[in-house]
């Protein structure tokens, strides 16, 4: 089956040949056609262009039009970091806050990630199945084609499995891209409060062994800050991991700069994420190495905490991500239009900076920028249509809109 979109107004984010990612100042051009087609033939683009080269089509009983009627078409949001698989939401929590408590005052009363594990490992796998596809199917119509959910909520051996089960049914029963990590570093269980060491043992030798076993889990993930896991536990779950073939992602820099970044570069992390908190020496770790920066400019928003330095890290040739962080206690959304107004009201990237950031970059901190986050033969056709705009700018600009008309994964119209 052939599908054909015509009548594009301009298509963002083309390309010739797929890129690695885009960095420092090539982070503030982007390709498109205006007055344009694509061709999508089983899933795959196949071609694109001006509608003035398009050649027409010669089998229209194989063939399905669709009038972009002015839209723009983007390749659709790869969101590469969230928590989708969550047993309820955590609004009680949200009102502390807005009477004054801290993150980590939450925490200590027995809030935040604690909460979350707690739920989680009272409901059925089926309950929490049935509950994030709804979830992912929502964020799918707000333009994500590709997800990374991670686990951490389960903290136990049985829950943080059936997290990942869970991931893994989303994979086999949705056209989504999606990709597993492994976060059973999230927090210490009440259990473990006074015995770190014996949650990493757990977490090391029984946990992940078993996970790879079943091949559950695409990364490993871990949380290093103060008050959870110290860069030494980083090192040592980090090279585990790579001794099973598993590779890395990691949560660093959300309050504190301890070293984390460091560690999960020179052990060969993939993306290290969130980054409010950046000291000389993280830049100079990340430069000329192959980890993707990802900021989580939701989190700051909705918690109040400080925004990452992104247009310094851009100005100092380094790539950027933006993924949405989607959990139930610090980015109760998975909205990555949001994401990118927030990328250009508070994080001061241009438009063509937060395109690249929202599709090739976050391609690649999942790996999947081969076959995602642009628009090039070959590549999967994860796209999506707006309503007639004026300029691709427009759109973190209208920040409280819905731009989306049309979604089509693996191209397939959803």
């Amino acid at each position: 089956m052939k599908i054909v979109i015509k009548n594009i107004a301009e298509l963002i984010q083309t390309e010739e040949f797929p890129r690695k990612w885009v960095a420092g100042k090539d982070m503030s051009h982007i390709n498109t056609i205006k007055d344009a087609f694509v061709e999508v033939e089983n899933g795959i683009i196949t071609l694109f262009g001006s509608m003035k080269d398009w050649a027409g089509i010669e089998d229209w009983n194989n063939t399905e039009i669709i009038d972009a009627e002015g839209g723009m078409v983007f390749p659709t949001y790869c969101d590469s970091h969230t928590h989708l698989v969550f047993a309820a939401s955590r609004e009680g929590e949200f009102v502390d806050r807005i009477n004054g408590l801290s993150y980590a005052e939450i925490a200590e009363k027995g809030g935040g990630i604690l909460n979350s594990a707690e739920k989680l490992q009272n409901a059925s796998e089926d309950e929490l199945y049935e509950e994030a596809l709804v979830r992912l199917n929502e964020l799918v119509k707000m333009g994500t084609g590709a997800i990374e959910i991670k686990s951490g909520y389960g903290l136990t051996l049985d829950s943080e499995i059936k997290m990942l089960r869970v991931i893994k049914r989303l994979k086999e029963n949705t056209e989504v891209t999606i990709k597993a990590t492994f976060l059973g570093a999230h927090a210490l269980p009440k259990e473990f409060k006074d015995n770190k060491e014996g949650y990493m043992d757990l977490v090391i030798n029984e946990m992940l062994p078993k996970i790879a076993v079943e091949k559950l889990a695409d990364y490993v993930d871990i949380f290093c800050e103060k008050g959870y896991f110290t860069v030494d536990d980083t090192q040592r779950l980090l090279k585990a991991a790579n001794e099973l073939g598993i590779p890395s992602k990691t949560h660093v820099n959300q309050f504190n700069a301890i070293g984390g970044i460091k560690a999960s570069v020179d052990l060969g992390a993939l993306s290290v994420d969130h980054l409010e908190e950046m000291a000389d020496e993280d830049y100079h770790a990340l430069k000329g190495s192959n980890c993707m920066p990802t900021i989580l400019p939701s989190c700051s928003f909705f918690l109040g905490i400080p925004y990452s330095p992104a247009v310094k890290m851009i100005d100092k040739g380094l790539p950027v991500a933006l993924a949405s962080d989607y959990n139930p206690g610090s980015t109760p959304s998975g909205n990555m239009n949001f994401v990118a107004s927030l990328g250009c009201i508070q994080l001061k990237m241009t438009p063509e900076q937060v395109i690249n950031a929202t599709t090739i970059n976050t391609a690649y901190a999942m790996g999947i920028e081969k076959e995602l986050g642009s628009i090039c033969i070959g590549k999967k056709a994860n796209l999506f249509i707006t309503k007639p705009i004026s300029s691709y700018a427009y759109l973190p600009y209208s920040f409280g809109e819905n731009l989306i008309s049309k979604v089509i994964i693996s191209g397939k119209l959803q």
